[in-house]
C-alpha cells in the first residue's frame, strides 16, 4: 500500500490543475486516469467539437458568399482532413496537459481504473497490468460523465453513435438521425447538416431547448429548420431496426402518431449520467443522489472528511467552466485557507451553433417563477449595425433586469458571437453596473456589444 498526501481520481479540468498545485504546494501527489488526460473537454468535448463547428461553419460562409458579392463556384468537404485537423488539435492539447504533469516535482502519473477498496484505499487496475494499492488523507473525485443510453428497442443491435464515438467518422453520414434536440444534439445535427448529411432531430419535449425561454427556442428552431434540418418534438424512439441494406429503420411516435424513419446512421444525445458507479462508493460511505450524483456541500466536499468531488460527477451545470472553477474554490479553500464555496456563483454558458446562444443569470421563465418584478427587453439583431454589415442578422439580444435596483439579472444572446456578447454582460452584472449606465456607455463601433446601447435605451426607467 502506497502512501501520498494527496490522490486526485481523473485528469480532467479540474483534476489536472489541481493535481499540480498541490504537488507544487509540497503534498506527494497521485493522479490517476483510466483514459486520456485532459478529460471530456479535451478529448471529446469541446477542443474537438469546435474544431469542427469551425469546418462546419467554414462550409457554410461558402454557400452564402454570394450573398456578400463572392461567387464561389463549388466546394468539397474534406472529411478526412477535417478528422485529421481535429485530431491533431486534441493531441497537442492532451499531449501538453500530460507532459506538464510529468513534469511536476511530488507528482506520479499513473493510467488505470480506480475503484474504492475501504474508506480512503484505493485498488487501480492499470492499463499496462498488474494491480497497485494507494491511500491519502485527501481524496479528490473527478471522474466526470458519459453518455446516457436509453432503453429503446433494436437500440443495441445498430452501431449507434454518442458525442464520442461520432467524432471517429472520417465521412459524411448520408442520414443522420439525432435523438435528443438540445444543446448536443443541435450542435451536431447542424454541423453534420452542413458537412452534407440529411439531418433528422427528435425531441421527446413539446419543444426544443426546454431550459430556454420560449422566445430562444422558437428562433432556434427556426433558425435550423432554415438549413433544412427536420425538428420532430413530442417524438419518441420506439423502436430501431436494421435493414437488409444496412440502413436503419427508426420505429417512432410523433405527436401520439406512429410512423417509420429510415436513415444510415444513429445518435443518441438525450443526456449523460455520472461515472460513479466503478469507484465502488459503498466502500467509502460517500453518498450519491439517485441518478449517481456524488453529493458535496458547498465547498465541494462529500459526507466523508477529506473525499471532494469536482466537475461533472457532482451533478448541477455540466460545463468545463465550472469544473475548472471547482478546483479554484477547493485549492484557495486548502492551501491558500480561503472560506469560498459554490453558493450563488455565476453559471454562465454557451451553446456553440452557428449563430451562438450564450446565457448568464435568470431567464424570463425564472423570473416568473421566482415571482420577480423585472423587466425584460429585446434587440433583434436586424437591428445591430455590425450583424447587418456582416451579413447575419440571425437571433436578437434579450435581457432581464430588476425594476427596482436597475441591475442585470440575466441575459440571453443568440447571435453571432453570442458568447462573448453575453460575456460584456456578465461583466456589467459582476461589478453592479446598472442598465442605465450601459445604456449611455462609449463602446467601439461598429462592435456587437456596441448594440446593448440600444438594447437598453428600449427600457423605460
Amino acid at each position: 500500500m502506497e502512501q501520498y498526501d494527496a490522490i486526485i481520481i481523473g485528469a480532467g479540468q479540474a483534476g489536472v490543475p489541481l493535481s499540480k498545485k498541490l504537488a507544487q504546494a509540497g503534498k506527494k501527489t497521485l493522479i490517476i486516469e483510466k483514459r486520456y488526460v485532459g478529460g471530456t473537454c479535451v478529448n471529446d468535448g469541446c477542443t474537438p467539437t469546435k474544431t469542427w463547428v469551425a469546418s462546419a461553419k467554414a462550409a457554410y460562409d461558402a454557400s452564402k458568399s454570394a450573398e456578400l458579392g463572392v461567387n464561389i463556384k463549388s466546394y468539397k468537404i474534406d472529411m478526412r482532413q477535417v478528422k485529421k485537423r481535429k485530431d491533431d488539435i486534441v493531441l497537442k492539447s492532451r499531449n501538453g496537459g500530460q507532459k506538464a504533469i510529468e513534469g511536476t516535482k511530488n507528482l506520479t502519473l499513473i493510467f488505470g481504473e480506480a475503484t474504492f477498496t475501504g474508506k480512503k484505499t484505493l485498488l487501480i487496475e492499470l492499463n499496462e497490468g498488474g494491480t497497485l494499492e494507494v491511500t491519502a488523507d485527501l481524496i479528490f473525485i473527478n471522474t466526470g460523465a458519459r453518455t446516457l443510453i436509453p432503453e429503446i428497442e433494436g437500440l443495441k443491435d445498430i452501431k449507434y453513435l454518442t458525442s464520442t464515438t461520432i467524432l471517429d467518422l472520417d465521412y459524411v453520414p448520408e442520414h443522420l438521425l439525432v435523438v435528443g434536440a438540445n444543446y448536443i444534439g443541435m450542435e451536431f445535427g447542424q454541423m453534420f447538416g452542413r458537412f452534407g448529411s440529411k439531418i433528422t432531430m427528435l425531441e421527446k419535449a413539446q419543444r426544443v431547448l426546454s431550459r430556454e425561454d420560449e422566445d430562444i427556442a422558437e428562433a432556434m428552431h427556426q433558425i435550423l429548420t432554415d438549413e433544412n434540418i427536420e425538428i420532430y418534438t413530442d417524438a419518441t424512439t420506439l423502436a430501431f431496426e436494421k435493414t437488409k441494406k444496412g440502413n436503419i429503420k427508426a420505429k417512432v411516435s410523433i405527436a401520439g402518431k406512429e410512423q417509420v424513419i429510415k436513415c444510415s446512421h444513429v445518435l443518441i444525445g438525450v443526456g449523460r449520467i455520472p461515472q460513479s458507479e466503478a469507484l465502488n462508493l459503498d466502500k467509502t460511505g460517500v453518498k450519491v443522489d439517485e441518478k449517481g450524483f456524488i453529493k458535496v456541500n458547498s465547498k465541494l466536499e462529500t459526507n466523508i472528511k477529506g473525499i471532494y468531488a469536482l466537475g461533472d460527477v457532482k451533478g448541477g451545470p455540466a460545463f468545463t467552466h465550472i469544473a475548472y472553477n471547482d478546483y479554484t474554490i477547493v485549492y484557495r479553500n486548502l492551501i491558500e485557507g480561503d472560506n469560498l464555496t459554490i453558493k450563488d456563483r455565476p453559471v454562465p454558458y454557451c451553446m456553440f451553433t452557428d449563430p451562438q446562444l450564450g446565457r448568464i443569470g435568470i431567464s424570463e421563465e425564472d423570473a416568473k417563477k421566482q415571482k420577480i418584478r423585472v423587466k425584460v427587453v429585446k434587440l433583434p439583431m436586424a437591428h445591430v449595425a455590425r450583424a447587418i454589415e456582416v451579413g447575419d442578422t440571425r437571433g436578437f439580444m434579450k435581457a432581464v433586469v430588476d425594476s427596482a435596483t436597475k441591475k442585470i439579472l440575466g441575459a440571453a444572446v443568440l447571435g453571432t458571437e453570442g458568447g462573448e456578447i453575453m460575456t460584456v454582460l456578465q461583466m456589467a452584472m459582476e461589478g453592479g453596473i446598472t442598465y442605465d449606465r450601459i445604456r449611455y456607455c462609449v463602446f467601439a463601433h461598429p462592435t456587437y456589444s456596441e448594440s446593448l446601447n440600444n438594447l437598453f435605451l428600449n427600457l423605460e426607467d
